[in-house]
């Protein structure tokens, strides 16, 4: 059996736990990890020593295609990078699957959607949130239509102060970097979003503000790892307490100058830690979708309301507090996971949402990998996800970003074709 060549361009957390080792580990009969992609040869070091294997390692994006010669190259760098591996790629004949999202602005993905028209090439976005079980529960109740045609949405998503404040102590929270969260977390959601409602996104309309991280404190350092206040700050991240952590950031910074635990306090943080967007669809569907990065618990609370009645869900399931030593934990709460279905005219009722083994993002990563790395698997709920879809997300937070700079609702028709 001839099988699939995989480039690993970006060898962080993400690239190594969610691609690396799984392609080692679960799918050798199928794939063959041929090349490891970095700035930080220290870090690739790191991930062949933790992957057992010896794997050819590169710090040159072109040297890696021409030596390696990839059938597909996986995209897992800082988002505002994304378009130049997948343009090249896809240029040297490669096709590509990229983290999300896509990549970070109008003009890069008229770039990639035109270069996937000319080389005939593929480009999948790995929207791993589409695999939740929630997700698929929501999926098929929508499509056996129990509230009738849906006429509109809320969406809220909560970040704790522990997943929250991660985005704003790594270089997410340079907008130049990661479009800030409207593009970054919230793609995850816009995406729902489009495959739940089956439609593309119209016109839209935000506002967003940094209102609890950034210079809101005095008492602040340039790092946790030097900070003088550590020993009473809530946010401190201790890199030498967490193996992946200190092998792949603390002991390879040397390498590029790459902090990993930046103070969330900094002056130098320009993205929203409080989002609120209006979205409007091509068949009318109404959404509204807020997101705040500093909750006190973990979670997401969903509804779409119909013309025969509302189904909704409530997701939050863990909240954050301080232990005997005043440390934030994170303390679970056992609640079972159910859709509410609320007919106009009749009975509320329950569905229970399918209870799953434990893994990463409630195993959604490991159900996403099988469609990406096991072609010919069916896919009855449209999960696998092409670059319009990523395209489509994108775009919904550059609008808002848009917005958000204008005070005007931004048309996704005029970003596409300018």
């Amino acid at each position: 059996m001839v099988k699939t060549r995989y480039a690993l361009v970006g060898t962080g957390g993400r690239g190594f736990s969610m691609f690396a080792r799984p392609l080692v580990r679960d799918f050798a009969d199928v794939a063959d990890l041929v090349a490891l992609c970095d700035r930080n040869p220290k870090r690739m070091a790191a991930v062949t020593q933790r992957l057992g294997r010896d794997i050819p390692s590169f710090t040159s994006f072109e040297e890696m295609l021409e030596e390696a010669r990839p059938d597909v190259v996986i995209v897992c760098t800082m988002d505002g990078t994304h378009h130049a591996y997948i343009l090249r790629a896809l240029e040297a004949g490669c096709e590509v699957i990229t983290e999300k999202p896509m990549t970070t602005t109008a003009e890069r993905v008229r770039a990639i959607l035109d270069m996937e028209r000319r080389t005939g090439r593929r480009v999948r976005v790995s929207f791993n949130a589409r695999y939740g079980a929630a997700a698929e529960a929501i999926y098929r109740l929508l499509r056996q239509g129990v509230i009738g045609e849906v006429l509109s949405a809320d969406f809220v998503e909560y970040l704790n102060t522990s997943h929250g404040a991660d985005y704003f102590r790594r270089w997410h929270r340079r907008k130049e970097n990661s479009g800030g969260l409207i593009i970054h977390k919230a793609t995850h959601h816009f995406d729902q979003l489009n495959w739940w409602i089956s439609a593309d996104p119209e016109l839209v309309y935000a506002q967003g503000r940094l209102a609890f991280y950034g210079p809101k404190r005095e008492a602040r350092g340039e790092r946790c790892l030097t900070c003088p206040h550590k020993a009473h700050c809530a946010f401190y991240l201790d890199l030498t307490a967490n193996e992946t952590l200190r092998a792949l950031y603390l002991e390879a910074e040397e390498a590029d100058g790459y902090w990993r635990d930046r103070c969330v306090f900094a002056e130098e943080i320009d993205i929203e830690d409080t989002l609120a967007v209006i979205i409007r669809y091509q068949n009318g569907v109404l959404v509204t979708y807020a997101l705040n990065a500093f909750a006190p618990f973990e979670g997401q609370r969903i509804g779409f309301n119909g013309t025969q009645g509302r189904l909704e869900v409530d997701l939050v399931n863990e909240y954050h507090g301080p232990d005997e030593a005043g440390r934030v934990r994170v303390y679970p709460l056992d609640v079972p996971a159910v859709v509410r279905v609320n007919p106009l005219f009749g009975h509320p009722y329950t569905v229970p949402i399918e209870a799953r083994e434990a893994g990463e993002h409630g195993g959604a990563d490991a159900r996403i990998r099988e469609h990406l790395f096991r072609e010919g698997l069916p896919d009855p709920l449209s999960q696998r996800a092409g670059s319009w879809a990523g395209a489509m997300s994108v775009l919904i937070g550059v609008a808002g970003n848009l917005s958000m700079e204008t005070g005007q609702p931004v048309r996704i028709g005029d970003l596409l074709n300018p």
